[in-house]
């Protein structure tokens, strides 16, 4: 019975890492999970309507992952190289 059982959550985990890589709706703990962030963390963003979620029933809330990845990369700070170089082009094209 043992071995049914570690087999039984290798299963789970492998189903739930195949449902975070496809885009399949994510449920709240999954949602929480995939973004390392807390329950309360993430009711908190939904509430100020921050972060991309529905409600198909006005009940329970879900994710899709698609969304949440465009979410999370959604401030991207740029390295001193690329800043350079912006700068360095700015300077080309206004001819200073």
């Amino acid at each position: 019975m043992k071995i049914k059982t570690n087999l039984e959550q290798e299963l789970a985990v492998i189903k739930q890492l195949l449902t975070v890589q496809t885009d399949e709706p994510l449920n709240i703990d999954e949602a929480c999970k995939y973004l390392n962030n807390s329950k309360s963390y993430l009711y908190k963003l939904t509430c100020r309507k921050e972060i991309p979620y529905y409600k198909p029933n006005g009940k329970k809330i879900y994710f899709k992952k698609s969304e949440l990845d465009k979410w999370l990369f959604r401030n991207k700070v740029n390295t001193n190289e690329q800043l350079d170089r912006g700068a360095e082009a700015f300077i080309k094209e206004k001819g200073l």
